[in-house]
């Protein structure tokens, strides 16, 4: 409510951000009524991609201007050291998130199962803070008997870089209430192809075939095709993370500030 409070007694040009979708319909829900109070004070507003525009223009109706979120392309490069102890020839499938039903974890636990039946010599790395879900998974990993799963401890963000470049393939396969997908521009910005589902946050970030493969949420079948289908395959990899790399400068923040600035130049008119 501070930044609710400070819009009400401000003077200057106010722009709101919005990045909800679905999984957080309560809070437009709930705070309508203040919502619609403060909106008015609003000179801009800003969704960070389009199905966040079509989700928030539902509840607090206007005009919205999309401009995406960025991502930091000299943090995230494919050149920097590796996790050693992850560079043994085998190839890397990466993970990095929360380990929370809707981040998809257990789909991707049980396709990688399924992989392991054709094609043996990789690992899945799973990164991100723990839940109470955790020991659900490594559960889940042990009654699958698919034993090449690492689940690391805590990783600050300043490590996260060399996770990506380690990996050969990136997976995020979240099962919906993601209105724009960081991580797979983190994973672009480091070379790197990616798996995702292809719910809507995701899908405006990502183009099927070009960067990676895009497969249906909750479908271990299609999810685990795809991995085998870039495990395979080394210059197919190569090329949607030479693609990635390409596409994910044009998230990189001088890009993504030069619009935000262009935006409040236009309305100081």
């Amino acid at each position: 409510m501070l930044s609710v409070s400070s819009l009400l007694k401000s003077k200057c040009i106010n722009v709101g951000t919005f990045h909800a979708y679905y999984n957080k319909a309560r809070v437009y829900w709930i705070g309508k009524p203040i919502f619609r109070r403060w909106l008015p004070r609003l000179h801009g507003k800003i969704a960070v991609s389009k199905p966040a525009l079509e989700y928030v223009s539902r509840h607090l109706p206007g005009d919205y201007r999309i401009i995406p979120n960025g991502t930091n392309t000299d943090f995230f490069t494919p050149d920097g050291p590796l996790r050693k102890e992850f560079n043994d020839g085998k190839l890397n499938i990466l993970f990095v998130g929360r380990m929370e039903k809707r981040k998809g974890l257990g789909y991707l636990i049980g396709a990688c199962a399924k992989v392991n039946k054709i094609y043996k010599d990789f690992r899945l790395i799973v990164v991100g803070p723990s839940t109470r879900l955790r020991r659900t998974y490594q559960t889940m990993v042990e009654d699958l008997g698919f034993s090449n799963v690492v689940f690391t401890d805590f990783v600050p963000n300043s490590e996260l870089p060399a996770y990506y470049r380690t990996a050969d393939i990136f997976c995020a396969p979240a099962t919906g209430g993601e209105s724009f997908g960081i991580v797979l521009l983190e994973a672009m910005a480091s070379g790197k192809p990616v798996v995702a589902t292809s719910i809507e946050g995701y899908a405006s970030v990502l183009s099927h075939n070009e960067e990676g493969l895009l497969v249906p949420p909750k479908d271990e079948n299609a999810l685990a095709n795809a991995l085998v289908t870039l495990l395979k395959d080394r210059n197919l990899r190569q090329r949607m993370g030479a693609q990635g790399k390409a596409k994910a400068d044009k998230f990189s923040w001088a890009n993504i500030a030069k619009q935000v600035i262009d935006y409040y130049n236009e309305l100081l008119g």
